[in-house]
C-alpha cells in the first residue's frame, strides 16, 4: 500500500474498515472498541471489495455470516439493546435483494432509536455497465436505486460516489449512532465500482479515537417551569420509559422517586428500570399494562415522563390520562419531549433528575396518594400470581397459557439472565405478568413490533451477554407464527457457539390477532391455520424436529407440570435448546390491566356484530386528549 509519510493509499473498503477498527469507546471506565464487528452475507456486490477488507481486520472487527439478511441485522440491533447503545455492529448486504431485506430491520431500529451501521452494494458509478444484475432501473431517475428506499428508515443516509467521500462521511455515520437524541441506523451505500477504487487517505485519519457518550444539559427555564410543575402537584406519577436505562440514569430516578415519594409505571421498553421488589414500583403502563399503572394513570394529575415517546401502548392512545392532568417530559430529544404540548424538558436524564431534584427541594408527593398506589400495586400482584399459577384458584386444571409459561420463567431463572420478546400476544403477556428481577435485563421489542426479531434478537443479546456474562442465559420467548416468519438464526446460535433459550409457544395461528379480530365483531378468518384456506385437515409443525434439523437440542411438553423438568434441562444445556408447548388460542389470556387503544373498526357493516362492536369501541373515544 503506497502513499507519502503523511498518507496510505487504500481502497475505499480498506479505508472503511480501517477506520472503523480505529474507533473505541469508553464504557465505565474500560475502553473497547465502538464497533464489536459485524454480521453479512456476500453477493457479488460486497465480497470483492468489502470482503477482502474485512478478511484483512477479521480480528479486529469479527464477521458473523447470516443466514437472513433481516435476521442479522435483528441480531446487531439487540446487541446494541443489550450494551445500552453503546457498542454497535454493522450488517453487511450485497446489491438488490440482499440489500432490500434489510429494509424492515432499518425501520425496526429507528423506531425504537437504537444504533446500526449498514453497509450495501450498490450499481456501478459509472454506469458503464447498466443494468447490471438486480438492478432496479428507475425510467426518471438514474441515479435512484434500491438503496434510496431507505432514506425514510434512516437517521443517516450516504451513497459514496468517490473514495475521499468516506473522510466526510463516516465521522458523521458515526456521531449518528452515537448522538444520544438523534440515534439511530446509518446507511452507507457503496457502488461496486467505487468500492474498489484507491485514494491517498491522510494517515491521521486512521488515528486511535477515544468517543465517550455525550450528555446534554437542561436548560434553566425550562428545568424550573418542570419543578414549578410537580411541586404544585398532589397525585403526581412517573412514566419510566426505555431512554431512562440508555442514559444509565435508573439509579437516579429510584433516588428521584424515593426522595419526592412518587410512584414510578413502566413502559415497554421500560420494563425493568426498577426492580419488582421496590415498594414505588407501581406496574406497566397503557394498552398491555397493570390495573395499577392504569390507575395511576388516569387519577394522577401531573404525569413525568422520562425518557420515552409516549407511544399509543403507553397512553391509550391518550385516553390513559386525565384530560385536565399536566404533562411534563424530561427526554433528552427534542422531538419527543415536546409532544402533546408538555412542559418539555430537553436532555439527559442522568443528568437532569438530580438537579431536578434539587429545585424541588423536599417536595413529596401526597401520602395518601402513594398508599394508593401501594394498595393498588398490592391487587395487581395478586391478580398476577392467580394468572400464572398452574392452576385455577378452585385447584381445577386450566389450559396451559402464556402466562403460566412466564409465570414459569419468571421462577425458575438466573437473576441475571436476559428474556426477549417481539411480536404477537407475548409482548403483551410478558410485560403484564413479568417481575423483573435484575435491572435493564428484559428487551421486549414493541416499538416496531417486529414478528421474527424474536429468535434473530436472541442470538445477537446473547452474543453481547457472552462477554461479559457467559454464565447466564438468554431466554426467547416466541410464538409459532414468530417462529414459521424466522427461525434460521437457532443454526446460527449453535454454529457460533452462542447458546439461547427457546421457549415456542404454538397456538396454532396468529392467535393475539384473531382476538382482536373476534373483539370486534368478526368473524375468524385467516389467522388461526384452521380458519385459513386449506386443504385437508389442519396440522402442527413439528417443532422440535425441525430445531434439532439446525443442530439445537429440542423437547415437546404437554402440560405446564412438565416445564420446570424441561427447563432445568434446558439451563443444563451446552447449546441453544429449544422447548415447544401448546397453548390455548381462546382461553388463558391476561384479561385485566388494559386501557383503550384506537384501532380502525367499519362505522357501517352488514353484520350486527361489527356495528355493536363498532358503537362499543367509539364509547370510549370522548375520553382521548385530541392533542393536548
Amino acid at each position: 500500500m503506497s502513499g507519502t509519510a503523511d498518507t496510505i493509499r487504500l481502497t475505499t473498503t480498506q479505508a472503511l474498515v480501517r477506520y472503523l477498527a480505529a474507533q473505541f469507546v469508553e464504557i465505565d471506565g474500560e475502553t473497547v472498541r465502538l464497533c464489536a464487528g459485524g454480521f453479512g452475507i456476500f453477493g457479488h456486490g460486497n465480497v470483492t471489495c468489502l470482503g477482502e477488507a474485512l478478511y484483512n481486520h477479521r480480528e479486529e472487527l469479527p464477521l458473523y455470516r447470516g443466514q437472513n439478511e433481516q435476521s442479522m441485522a435483528h441480531a446487531a440491533i439487540a446487541y446494541t439493546k443489550k450494551h445500552l447503545r453503546k457498542r454497535f455492529m454493522f450488517a453487511s448486504a450485497s446489491a438488490g435483494p440482499g440489500t432490500t431485506n434489510m429494509l424492515t430491520a432499518a425501520a425496526l431500529a429507528h423506531a425504537n432509536r437504537l444504533p446500526i451501521l449498514m453497509l450495501c452494494g450498490d450499481t456501478f458509478n459509472t454506469r458503464l455497465p447498466d443494468p447490471v444484475l438486480q438492478q432496479v432501473e428507475n425510467f426518471y431517475d438514474p441515479t435512484l436505486s434500491v438503496n434510496d428506499a431507505f432514506k425514510p428508515v434512516t437517521r443517516f443516509w450516504d451513497r459514496i460516489t468517490h473514495p475521499a467521500q468516506i473522510i466526510n462521511s463516516l465521522p458523521n455515520a458515526i456521531a449518528t449512532l452515537l448522538d444520544p437524541a438523534d440515534c439511530g441506523p446509518a446507511f452507507i451505500g457503496m457502488p461496486q465500482d467505487v468500492q474498489g477504487w484507491a485514494f491517498d487517505y491522510p494517515v491521521s485519519f486512521f488515528e486511535k479515537k477515544i468517543h465517550h457518550m455525550r450528555r446534554q444539559p437542561a436548560d434553566a427555564r425550562e428545568m424550573a417551569d418542570a419543578a414549578t410543575a410537580i411541586s404544585n402537584a398532589e397525585r403526581p406519577v412517573i412514566i419510566a420509559g426505555g431512554g431512562v436505562q440508555y442514559s444509565g440514569a435508573t439509579s437516579e430516578l429510584q433516588a428521584f422517586a424515593e426522595k419526592h415519594q412518587i410512584p414510578v409505571i413502566e413502559t415497554i421498553a421500560g420494563r425493568a428500570n426498577f426492580l419488582h421488589s421496590h415498594e414505588l414500583n407501581c406496574g406497566p403502563v397503557g394498552v398491555t399494562g397493570s390495573d395499577s399503572a392504569n390507575y395511576l394513570a388516569e387519577h394522577a394529575d401531573l404525569i413525568l415522563a422520562v425518557g420515552t415517546r409516549l407511544q399509543d401502548f403507553t397512553t391509550g392512545s391518550w385516553t390513559a390520562f386525565a384530560k385536565d392532568a399536566q404533562l411534563v417530559t424530561l427526554n433528552v430529544g427534542r422531538f419527543d419531549a415536546g409532544k402533546h404540548l408538555a412542559k418539555p424538558v430537553v436532555g439527559d436524564a442522568k443528568l437532569c433528575l438530580p438537579l431536578l431534584s434539587t429545585r424541588l427541594g423536599s417536595f413529596q408527593g401526597s401520602k395518601d396518594w402513594v398508599q394508593t398506589a401501594k394498595s393498588e400495586r398490592k391487587k395487581w400482584d395478586a391478580y398476577v400470581d392467580d394468572n400464572v399459577a398452574p392452576n385455577s384458584p378452585d385447584g381445577s386444571n386450566r389450559p396451559m397459557s402464556y402466562a403460566q409459561v412466564i409465570g414459569a420463567v419468571n421462577r425458575l431463572c438466573d437473576t441475571d439472565d436476559r428474556v426477549v420478546a417481539a411480536a404477537g400476544g407475548l409482548p403483551a403477556e410478558v410485560t403484564a405478568n413479568w417481575r423483573t428481577k435484575s435491572l435493564s435485563s428484559v428487551d421486549v421489542e414493541f416499538g416496531f413490533s417486529c414478528m421474527g426479531y424474536e429468535i434473530a434478537g436472541g442470538w445477537g443479546a446473547r452474543i453481547a451477554q457472552s462477554e461479559k456474562s457467559p454464565e447466564n442465559d438468554t431466554i426467547v420467548f416466541t410464538g409459532d407464527g414468530s417462529y414459521l416468519i424466522m427461525n434460521s438464526d437457532i443454526y446460527s446460535s449453535v454454529l457460533t457457539n452462542k447458546k439461547m433459550i427457546i421457549i415456542v409457544c404454538d397456538n396454532g395461528g396468529f392467535a393475539v390477532i384473531n382476538k382482536l379480530q373476534n373483539n370486534t365483531g368478526n368473524k375468524s378468518f385467516n389467522n388461526l391455520i384452521e380458519d385459513c384456506n386449506i386443504v385437508g385437515e389442519p396440522f402442527a409443525v413439528d417443532f422440535v424436529a425441525h430445531a434439532r434439523s439446525m443442530g439445537a437440542a429440542a423437547e415437546i411438553i404437554q402440560t405446564i407440570d412438565e416445564f420446570d423438568g424441561a427447563f432445568e434441562r434446558a439451563k443444563a444445556s451446552n447449546r441453544t435448546y429449544v422447548i415447544s408447548l401448546k397453548v390455548d388460542a381462546y382461553e388463558g389470556w391476561t384479561k385485566q390491566g388494559h386501557a383503550w387503544w384506537e384501532v380502525g373498526t367499519p362505522e357501517v357493516s352488514d353484520s350486527a356484530d361489527v356495528r355493536d362492536a363498532h358503537a362499543d369501541w367509539e364509547s370510549s373515544r370522548h375520553r382521548q386528549r385530541k392533542g393536548v
